[in-house]
């Protein structure tokens, strides 16, 4: 796997489930923590940020790699760590940079919220 495909995965730390009352450490933060847990020893890198303004499904996590799409799920929990870490796996070898269905983590085909095309993402076939 070359260097520019190494897979990210984005993790908010300040999501919480949507009615959840305000409490620390939040269910985003925990998240983060079992994720990194979960990559150490892997090429996955997992970045902790504030918010993806996906509130209403928290907690949320994205994950993507140079010239691939950008996924993004919600309503996880930190049993979900290890299966966000698979997918960025599966993401940095697809060819074509979309995440493969066959195989992807059962949650991840669940909780995916959106898929966001890399920036010079042209439609061929329009």
């Amino acid at each position: 796997m070359s260097e520019t495909r190494l897979p990210v995965v984005y993790v908010c730390v300040t999501c919480r489930r949507a009615g959840e009352p305000e409490a620390e450490p939040r269910p985003g933060a925990l998240l983060a923590a079992a994720t990194e847990r979960a990559a150490d020893g892997t090429e996955v890198e997992v970045r902790r940020l504030r918010c993806l303004a996906n509130c209403t499904r928290g907690p949320s996590a994205a994950m993507r790699c140079n010239g691939s799409w950008t996924y993004v799920f919600g309503g996880l929990d930190t049993v979900n760590a290890g299966a966000l870490i698979e997918g960025a796996k599966l993401l940095a070898g697809a060819s074509d940079g979309i995440l493969p269905w066959r195989g992807r983590p059962e949650i991840l085909k669940r909780a995916l919220i959106a898929r966001v095309p890399p920036i010079d993402f042209v439609e061929s076939d329009l």
